[in-house]
């Protein structure tokens, strides 16, 4: 049975940092869909170059399009296994057509995890969060805000959508949209709260336990 996850959270909860490291140990790809439309611009697919257009315009993305970004991702063979999807769904829309995509692939239930922490230590985060200003990958938690980027050995900067006047106006609109995706997954029993106030390692180790037990759980249900 594949292990199908949705990573939920706000910015500077560590969902990125998560879901690659859960990704990686468990073998299944890490689909972000800043990742898919950059990767799907590269390679010409004809969805991503029209979803680049629109933000190219300064217009929204519509869930028709990033659903059908998402699908053509989905359709690869190394996600045949199983996905940790992060960014994908934002509104009940896209999560509705993402329950109708794992029906269609059969692989499995869709678990999803909200990781939860507290809005003052999310703002002390992102203020301190730095970002190659080179290949654009975030600093890992704790690391020197002088260090160079262990991918590409750029220059770590400050975000320029990290200051904190920005940082609260990002978070009240997280948690507006949000909101009612959280409402949509609440009640199915493979939905899970981590608490992600914790060190790295803790919520790492927590995300495995909840992880496997809805998977199980939602095995058992199916």
């Amino acid at each position: 049975m594949g292990l199908n996850i949705v990573m939920l959270g706000p910015p500077g909860a560590g969902k990125g940092t998560q879901s690659a490291r859960f990704a990686r140990e468990r073998g299944l790809p890490k689909i972000s869909t800043g990742d898919i439309l950059r990767d799907g611009v590269k390679e010409q697919w004809p969805v991503a170059l029209a979803a680049k257009a629109k933000m190219d315009r300064g217009e929204l993305v519509d869930d028709d399009t990033m659903v059908a970004i998402v699908r053509e991702r989905l359709s690869r063979p190394d996600a045949k296994p199983g996905f940790v999807l992060d960014g994908f769904p934002r509104t009940v829309a896209q999560a509705r057509a993402l329950d109708q995509l794992v029906e269609e692939r059969g692989s499995g239930p869709l678990v999803v995890v909200d990781i939860v922490v507290p809005e003052q230590e999310l703002v002390r985060r992102l203020a301190e969060r730095r970002i190659c200003s080179g290949c654009g990958t975030n600093a890992e938690p704790g690391e020197a805000a002088a260090a160079a980027c262990k991918r590409c050995g750029g220059e770590m900067v400050t975000r320029v959508d990290d200051d904190r006047n920005v940082v609260m106006e990002r978070l009240k609109v997280y948690q507006r949209t949000t909101r009612p995706l959280v409402e949509y997954y609440r009640e199915r029993p493979t939905f899970r709260v981590v608490n992600g106030a914790q060190p790295p390692d803790r919520v790492a180790h927590e995300l495995d336990t909840v992880i496997d037990d809805a998977a199980a759980v939602g095995g058992a249900v199916a």
